[in-house]
């Protein structure tokens, strides 16, 4: 049997036909792609503020606060008068007797045996605490623990039935631009949900431990201690203020981010307290100035120690002037990143601290003792200078060696050796950098200062090594920072 074959014509086409056939189709691709994406958006929410709804509450809490006083008439007795001023002085009595203040705030329930976490500034101070539910149930709540750092405490209801209650989140996966819920009470209407998106993460207020998510979620008074919910419906962050010029929500919100929440409560409930890890240090970030004038130092990265006290920090051998490159296996990027780890890490526990010292890196086993307990000693006593006082220019300043009258004028300690600065010349760079009269320079090159003579064979060997500044300690009300000064020929 014979089979018979026919060729197929492939049809060729060029350059242009195929850009032209492909166009179109890579249009198609791209508007299926954005109908995916705004599929992907939720429709509505009401799915998700049904399930976070139950475990969510309203905090409200009263105070016994003591009443005015008034002035009391004095006459003497049998006076005319004496009638007069009894009636006031009755009316002001009334006045002063103690009464009781009230005020709102939110929280959430985070276990079914009835934890409840909300701010400290909600129920600070106050005599009783009373949660209520979604489900219109109240609750009388003890405190268990709280913590002023990050405004946080821990509160607990007893019940005989398991509440529902919602678990934390990590804080880290969210994402700037993600859907983000607010649940709360603000302004006393109870159980109040807003929308909105995290608009910026790792925010600093004022706190040491700080880590808020700012979103435009509506947050309003009686909000705070309420929870910020991912769209999975677990805790993001606690909300905790506001950013605004009237006391209302203009879109700029925070919330403590969960991971820094969820360390803090989990010490409050075996402790009722917290327990921070502490090293002994005080610390500044590495200015760009800094890097030419130190040794070794390629970047800004790191948290220089500008005084080590008593401490754990000074028994490991740190030393001032030392730069913190690595805490406990985890690369430092900044003092607020440092600060941040140190109290998060354990009490007690032995870590591995990388400082760059003298061109060189060291590695140093600390063991942390504990923030709250910590004793903030002073450093020991250095060398008194053996030279008679002299004054001289350096650098755009005015320079003598540090006396008793001036340790005693300038609030300096007893065992403080350096150079008072007694003027600054004001087209200096010493004055750009914030050197003013009055200021200690206790170390330069990280080596100490007695004499005026010390500070220049420092700027002869900064000059002969090519360096282009000098690292300075100044001191000033006690208070040690790093400055790195431009060397003038």
């Amino acid at each position: 049997m014979r089979v018979s074959t026919q060729a197929i014509a492939i049809p060729r086409y060029s350059v242009a036909q195929i850009r032209a056939l492909w166009i179109p189709t890579l249009a198609v691709l791209l508007l299926l792609a954005q109908t995916l994406v705004a599929q992907a958006r939720p429709e509505s929410f009401a799915d998700l503020a049904e399930k976070i709804s139950p475990s969510v509450v309203n905090i409200t809490t009263s105070t016994v606060v003591a009443g005015r006083t008034a002035p009391h008439g004095i006459v003497p007795e049998g006076s005319p008068f004496e009638d007069f001023f009894r009636e006031f002085q009755d009316q002001g009595e009334e006045g002063d007797q103690p009464r009781r203040t009230s005020a709102l705030g939110s929280g959430f329930v985070i276990s079914e045996d009835g934890y409840v976490v909300t701010n400290n500034h909600v129920i600070d101070g106050a005599d009783e605490i009373m949660i209520e539910f979604f489900s219109g149930d109240e609750l009388p709540a003890k405190v268990i623990g709280k913590d002023p750092n990050t405004d946080i405490a821990l509160l607990k209801v007893e019940t005989d039935r398991p509440l529902p209650f919602v678990s934390f989140g990590d804080s880290d996966t969210a994402r700037v631009g993600d859907w983000v819920m607010a649940m709360g009470n603000p302004l006393g209407q109870g159980f109040s949900v807003s929308v909105g998106i995290v608009s910026a993460r790792g925010r600093a207020l004022s706190g040491s431990y700080d880590d808020y998510i700012q979103t435009d979620a509506a947050i309003n008074r009686g909000n705070s201690g309420g929870p910020l919910f991912n769209m999975d419906g677990d805790v993001v962050g606690v909300n905790t203020a506001i950013l605004s010029p009237n006391g209302g929500s203009i879109g700029i919100g925070f919330s403590m981010a969960s991971n820094v929440v969820l360390k803090v409560v989990d010490q409050l409930k075996e402790y009722g307290e917290t327990r921070r890890g502490w090293l002994g240090v005080r610390i500044q970030n590495v200015g760009e100035d800094m890097v030419d004038a130190i040794d070794g130092l390629d970047s800004t990265a790191g948290a220089m120690i500008t005084d080590v006290p008593e401490g754990p920090a000074k028994e490991a051998g740190l030393l001032a002037g030392d730069v913190i490159l690595s805490f406990d296996g985890k690369d430092v990027e900044d003092v607020r990143g440092l600060v941040r780890e140190v109290g998060n890490a354990e009490v007690g526990k032995g870590v591995r601290i990388v400082v760059l010292r003298d061109g060189k890196t060291q590695t140093l086993m600390v063991t942390l003792g504990r923030r709250e307990t910590a004793d903030d000693a002073g450093a020991a006593t250095p060398d008194q200078p053996s030279q008679e006082p002299m004054e001289k220019e350096l650098m755009g300043l005015t320079l003598t060696p540090l006396t008793d009258a001036m340790r005693k004028e300038l609030g300096a300690d007893a065992g403080t050796v350096g150079l008072v600065v007694t003027g600054v010349d004001e087209a200096s760079k010493a004055f750009d950098k914030g050197l003013r009269a009055g200021d200690i320079l206790t170390e330069a090159s990280q080596q100490k200062l007695k004499t005026v003579e010390d500070l220049e064979t420092r700027i002869d060997e900064a000059q002969e090594a090519g360096r282009k500044s000098l690292l300075l300690l100044v001191r000033r009300g006690g208070e040690p920072r790093f400055v790195a000064l431009n060397i003038e020929e």
